[in-house]
């Protein structure tokens, strides 16, 4: 099962996540969220060495040349659109990317079919005017396992290790966590991190 780290605003956190070969670490380019990424921040990314790590560099209704300008700070990213975004926009730019949805029931995973070329599907909490960072989880049980045959499922939307057993239990490709492993927004706390590090290990 892999795992996802969103929301990531300091080089320490960063660098504490690819000593520990987390797979995916997500960077919000969306100024309405508080984990919203900074020039400063950015700038000092082109620096690091990801080893095995892969960026996740997400938007949410994006022009497409700050989607260009945003990537050219990352090698290998992968795009994850999390608005109401087309697919034929998402395939715009030469790049692996991700649909996040916004699950309120069952018929919101019928959208899924609209992006066939998307390389997973993210599955997150609904919430009237938001576009992630809910902190709050949907009913997984709606997650059926035949979509797991056709789709590389993310499962994301108040991941923690409280309810970590039960994320396990539901299957999905990647587990995707963010304020369910901070000490405040934009804040991670690897001590949380690594006890779900722990506990997907055993």
């Amino acid at each position: 099962m892999k795992i996802k780290i969103c929301g990531i605003t300091e080089i320490e956190t960063l660098n504490f996540l690819i000593e520990n070969g987390v797979d995916y670490v997500g960077f919000i380019f969306h100024e309405n969220s508080p984990r919203n990424v900074t020039h400063a921040f950015i700038n000092e990314i082109k620096n690091i060495d990801f080893q095995k790590t892969r960026p996740v560099c997400v938007f949410a209704n994006p022009e497409e040349s700050f989607v260009n300008s945003s990537l050219s700070y990352f090698e290998n990213p992968i795009i994850q659109f999390h608005g109401d975004e087309s697919e034929d926009f998402c395939r715009l730019f030469d790049c692996e990317f991700w649909k996040a949805l916004r699950i309120k029931d069952s018929k919101s995973l019928e959208d899924m079919k609209h992006f066939k070329n998307a390389q997973a599907i993210l599955c997150d909490t609904f919430k009237e005017g938001i576009y992630g960072g809910t902190g709050s989880s949907f009913d997984w049980e709606i997650l059926n396992t035949d979509l797991f045959f056709d789709k590389k499922i993310i499962l994301s939307g108040g991941l923690s290790i409280e309810n970590l057993e039960n994320a396990i239990k539901i299957n999905p490709w990647c587990l995707d966590f963010n304020s369910g492993v901070e000490s405040a927004p934009g804040f991670k706390d690897h001590s949380k991190i690594m006890e779900i590090l722990s506990s997907i290990e055993k």
